[in-house]
């Protein structure tokens, strides 16, 4: 008994020397690593440890190679990180704030002071790409402005445009050298807020400019016959429609709409009111189907308009049974109820074009704004019937203009470079 103990130990301590020796070098910190292996019942130990063993050379330069991958995964890590803190630090001066939360629906609301170059939630370098592509929105305009300059022989048309086209030039300039701020992490970024309100500022000189020298194309233009235009997705390019609605118990919203946006066309128009931001609101927003909202509550619509053509959308509503009707192109598309049932409009609240309020007049989201081109906004305090609906979306001389907000030039503002051009429905469609 005393010699089978000796042997098992004898074999034990050769088992533990082959494994210390073959397996645990080079792991770093001294540390021992112990391996087992599978034997079968009636095979002596020792043999069945050599015969599964791998060499020590081979197995060296595996343990080696492993720990080259784990080094070269810790580095890749590390770079990382030092990506993500340069990125966020430069986010932090570039921006200065952090992104909004979600609200309800998905629909963010906006905290702290809004960034109006851009969606809050972008880096510094999607805000640069949304000055780019406002600038190449102001030079359209300004070759339009130039043709209509050469057609009409305006010395005075002529001399403005020399003087915008400066300005842009003088602008792209200022945008470049924040460009290399940026990339060259310069210190100089402390004075962003100023340099922002400076880009802004001119921005808004160069809309307001160039919208008084389109008014030369449009002296002659019946005050109904336009559209609205919104090229880029901001969260400072909008209409305001200058009166309030009154408290409605039922209501018709129809307008023409053209769109290729994706995802989602954004908001058309939004109406709120002291108190609730979502009182009256069309919208769609990303992969989400087009939505009317009313107190908050929300009803999908059946309308496909995101191919680049130009659509007649109406929906109809009333505050008995929240009973609500769908029509896209003079055509009955779907219905529902149970749509804010018993709830009135509220009066005195603000009527925006173009962008989704958070905020009473504001609170802007750019990620919501709508893209395209808008005309014939009507809203009439009852529900029209389905002969009347299709009388507006054929442009038939028994069409109606709303009661309670008609489509008139003069009765809408625009800012941040959303522009007017002439329209005839049903003449200049797609």
């Amino acid at each position: 008994m005393q010699t089978i103990k000796k042997a098992i130990s004898w074999k034990l301590f050769i088992l533990s020397y082959l494994f210390v020796e073959g397996s645990c070098q080079d792991f770093g910190g001294g540390q021992t690593q112990f391996i087992c292996t599978s034997v079968p019942k009636d095979m002596d130990i020792c043999a069945a440890t050599l015969q599964n063993s791998m060499p020590g050379e081979d197995l060296k330069t595996t343990v080696m190679q492993l720990r080259e991958t784990v080094l070269q995964q810790k580095e890749t890590i590390m770079n990382q990180k030092e990506t993500i803190r340069e990125l966020t630090s430069k986010l932090t001066r570039c921006e200065g704030q952090s992104a909004p939360e979600p609200g309800p629906g998905g629909r963010r609301k906006e905290t702290g002071i809004k960034n109006t170059m851009g969606d809050v939630s972008r880096g510094p370098s999607d805000t640069l790409a949304q000055l780019s592509q406002t600038l190449q929105s102001l030079k359209q305009r300004l070759e339009n402005l130039e043709q209509f300059s050469r057609n009409n022989n305006s010395v005075q048309a002529n001399s403005l445009k020399d003087l915008l086209q400066s300005k842009i030039d003088d602008l792209e300039k200022q945008v470049l050298s924040r460009v290399n701020s940026i990339e060259d992490g310069k210190p100089g970024l402390r004075n962003e807020t100023e340099q922002r309100g400076r880009v802004e500022s001119t921005l808004t000189s160069l809309h307001q400019r160039i919208t008084d020298l389109e008014k030369g194309q449009k002296e002659n233009r019946p005050l109904d016959k336009f559209q609205l235009t919104f090229p880029l997705r901001t969260n400072y390019m909008y209409a305001k429609v200058k009166k309030s609605l009154p408290e409605m118990y039922a209501f018709t919203v129809c307008m023409w709409l053209k769109s290729n946006a994706s995802p989602g066309v954004g908001t058309p128009f939004s109406y709120a009111v002291p108190g609730q931001a979502n009182e009256l609101v069309l919208i769609e927003w990303g992969n989400n189907p087009m939505e009317i909202l009313i107190n908050d509550k929300v009803a999908k619509l059946p309308f496909i308009i995101n191919d680049g053509k130009w659509h007649h959308i109406c929906v109809t509503w009333t505050t008995r049974d929240g009973v609500w009707e769908a029509f896209q192109d003079g055509v009955m598309r779907g219905s529902g109820e149970n749509l804010a049932p018993y709830h009135p409009i509220k009066p005195q609240g603000v009527l925006i074009l173009g962008q989704e309020q958070d905020t009473l007049g504001g609170g802007f989201d750019a990620t919501q704004a709508f893209v395209g081109d808008l005309a014939n906004f009507h809203i009439w305090d009852r529900k029209l019937s389905i002969g009347e609906i299709y009388n507006l979306a054929t442009c038939s001389s028994k069409a109606q203009i709303g009661n309670v907000f008609s489509w008139l030039e003069s009765s809408i503002d625009i800012y941040g470079g959303a522009s007017k051009w002439t329209f005839e429905a049903c003449r200049q469609l797609n």
